[in-house]
């Protein structure tokens, strides 16, 4: 090969290494700094209100529900950084917002998982789960931690920023999702078959509690506007990095953003302390009528034995 021709071949290569790179971006468009601050703000404030919610009530379950709105805030306030950057982007408010947004909706769901497990308890409905309730709680938030550091994890193994490591950690956070699909869809069957038998046969503390009722029906909602939030991903990440929802803004900010936003507004407005007060007062009758019932077998083996 004579100097000429390889000169020829190292232009060549060197316009295709460089094209490649050109064409792989870390968006699409440049990041809206006013939708991002806007969903700072408005995480920020349904989450204050969540924080003081549960410690005024010490209603702990909660805590996972509170962390994942923290993950929101921070999430946006990184996108708000990448949006000043535009179009000069740098891997780490990038890798955070991806990651952060991500696997938020992932700890809701915990608090969810574990906020039927206490209606269930609440109404002594244990015979009308398709799941013992000793291990209703622990499948649910197993498949949600699975879920989680399968995204987590994908979005971890992005961070080196190639797009080698791009393309991976993709295809781990799909499997993460559909982990997450899998395990929530099965609990949206598990609460409607609850639901519907003890509707048909009631138990006899179904009476005694008026707001069970109301939170299986915020329960419904929460699952549904997270489950559509998760499709939405879902298909984002099976389009690719070229795909069509990477390529507009807007449906981030209408599938997941304000799905979320409105998962944590309708827990503000019923908010699940109610349960929690509903069970330190079963807790307190049960251990009381234990306490009568002893009482009064003991007076009797006292009388029979004189």
């Amino acid at each position: 090969m004579d100097t000429d021709t390889q000169l020829l071949v190292g232009a060549l290569i060197v316009r295709d290494t460089s094209s490649s790179i050109e064409e792989f971006k870390l968006y699409h468009y440049n990041p809206t700094i006013g939708g991002a601050v806007a969903f700072v703000l408005l995480f920020l404030g349904t989450t204050g209100f969540h924080t003081y919610q549960s410690f005024r009530t010490q209603c702990w379950f909660v805590i996972p529900f509170i962390i994942g709105g923290i993950f929101e805030v921070i999430g946006y306030a990184a996108r708000c950084a990448s949006g000043k950057e535009s179009p000069n982007w740098t891997l780490g408010p990038y890798i955070t917002q991806s990651l952060l947004l991500l696997v938020a909706p992932a700890l809701f769901a915990a608090t969810i998982y574990m906020e039927l497990g206490r209606i269930i308890s609440l109404v002594n409905g244990e015979s009308h789960c398709l799941i013992r309730k000793n291990w209703l709680t622990k499948i649910f938030v197993f498949g949600d931690i699975l879920s989680f550091f399968l995204q987590g994890g994908g979005g971890g193994y992005q961070a080196s920023g190639t797009a080698s490591a791009l393309e991976t950690g993709a295809h781990i956070i799909i499997v993460g999702l559909f982990v997450q699909l899998a395990f929530f869809s099965f609990f949206i069957v598990v609460a409607v078959k609850f639901h519907l038998s003890i509707n048909r046969v009631p138990t006899t503390r179904l009476s005694n509690e008026l707001s069970w009722e109301k939170h299986m029906k915020v329960l419904y909602v929460a699952s549904i506007l997270i489950m559509v939030r998760s499709i939405f991903r879902v298909v984002e990440y099976l389009q690719g990095f070229n795909g069509y929802l990477l390529h507009h803004e807007a449906y981030l900010y209408i599938f997941d953003a304000l799905l979320m936003f409105l998962v944590m507004v309708l827990l503000n407005l019923v908010h699940p302390s109610d349960l929690a007060a509903s069970m330190k007062h079963k807790i307190a009758t049960d251990h009381e009528y234990n306490l009568r019932v002893f009482d009064e077998r003991h007076q009797r083996l006292g009388l029979d034995m004189s």
